[in-house]
């Protein structure tokens, strides 16, 4: 199995994914769609538990920890240039360039989620170093705020391979990055 590098991301129907002030307070939906699909605890921990690892920004980070760290055991890699103190025995905090990253990780690190910021998925996006997106979209519109694609500069062409409905309104769309 070759590694591989998804991009994940919530964001807002009109594709923010914080406020302007950087909060996220507006992820949660008490939507109700009937013909959407549950997933039960066992079909979560199953797809968790094929994570091999997580790669965030600073920020998200700190995000994480705020809201109760959904990451459990699994490895997390913070890239920053911040000096930033570990909560988490699962955390290792590295900077530098993004290639050399992934390529230092252990070989047993096949599927490794990108999980923000929007910074951290441009840079991850022009380096072409990914190979899906995964974006689930709240029913909310926020009207302003962090976009999940910062002032990328690069067009880059996808192909669909998968939409999913919930019963809270949320919709997740799977992209497959094409190479060029």
């Amino acid at each position: 199995m070759s590694r591989k590098v998804t991009i994940h991301m919530v964001a807002s129907l009109d594709g923010f994914i914080a406020k302007h002030d950087g909060s996220v307070d507006w992820m949660q939906t008490n939507d109700n769609f009937p013909d959407g699909e549950v997933l039960s605890e066992e079909e979560v921990s199953q797809f968790l538990a094929g994570i091999d690892c997580y790669v965030m920004g600073s920020k998200t980070y700190e995000h994480a920890l705020a809201l109760g760290w959904p990451y459990g055991d699994t490895p997390v890699i913070v890239l920053t240039s911040r000096k930033l103190e570990s909560m988490k025995s699962n955390v290792k905090f590295q900077n530098g360039n993004l290639k050399l990253v992934l390529d230092s990780m252990n070989a047993k690190k096949q599927n490794i989620w990108v999980v923000g910021g929007a910074s951290l998925v441009k840079d991850f996006l022009q380096q072409k170093l990914a190979d899906q997106i995964v974006i689930t979209f709240l029913p909310i519109i926020l009207g302003g705020g962090i976009t999940f694609f910062q002032e990328l500069v690069i067009e880059q062409p996808l192909h669909l391979v998968d939409s999913r409905t919930f019963q809270d309104g949320t919709v997740e769309l799977t992209y497959e990055i094409i190479k060029k």
